[in-house]
């Protein structure tokens, strides 16, 4: 078991003990790292996350069809880095974020080492991209991270390939 792995065994579900996951730190390195302007300096790392959380009743007041805007787009982006350098982080194996979107909202995210994909996801109705509580968020980008670590190190020498 890997440290990444042994660390998303006990996570924690207080928002203080949530900021300190490390999924969730890697998605506020990423966020934190688009501020070209200093625009977010005094900004909380919860004023950072906020976006990434729609609740049950936003979701509701949603189209069911639409079109994703820029700003979701790009945090959808944010997201798949963040578990692409997760697993960086843990296997010292580079992953390679790509996305297929289509205008309507449909499409395919895939992290690749370059020979194993390590997470493929097919995505639809990503102008509702979102999660209902910062911990859905933790937990989906552990998952993702797991599932690649689990795979790289199933698979090392297609991995690790050069």
């Amino acid at each position: 078991m890997t440290e990444a792995t042994e660390a998303t065994v006990a996570a924690p579900t207080d928002e203080a003990g949530l900021l300190e996951d490390p999924f969730i730190r890697e998605l506020v390195k990423q966020l934190r790292a688009q501020d070209t302007h200093g625009t977010w300096e005094g900004k909380s790392d919860l004023t950072l996350l906020a976006p990434f959380i729609v609740t049950v009743e936003q979701r509701r007041s949603m189209p069911i069809m639409g079109d994703p805007d820029p700003e979701t787009l790009w945090r959808l982006d944010l997201f798949h880095n963040a578990v692409g350098l997760s697993i960086e982080r843990a296997t010292k194996c580079m992953v390679s974020p790509m996305m297929k979107m289509s205008h309507e909202g449909f499409g395919r995210a895939v992290l690749t080492t370059g020979r194993l994909i390590v997470v493929n996801r097919y995505l639809r109705d990503v102008h509702r991209f979102g999660f209902p509580t910062l911990a859905k968020l933790a937990e989906a980008g552990r998952k993702l991270v797991d599932e690649g670590i689990a795979l790289i190190e199933k698979y090392p020498e297609v991995a690790h390939y050069g």
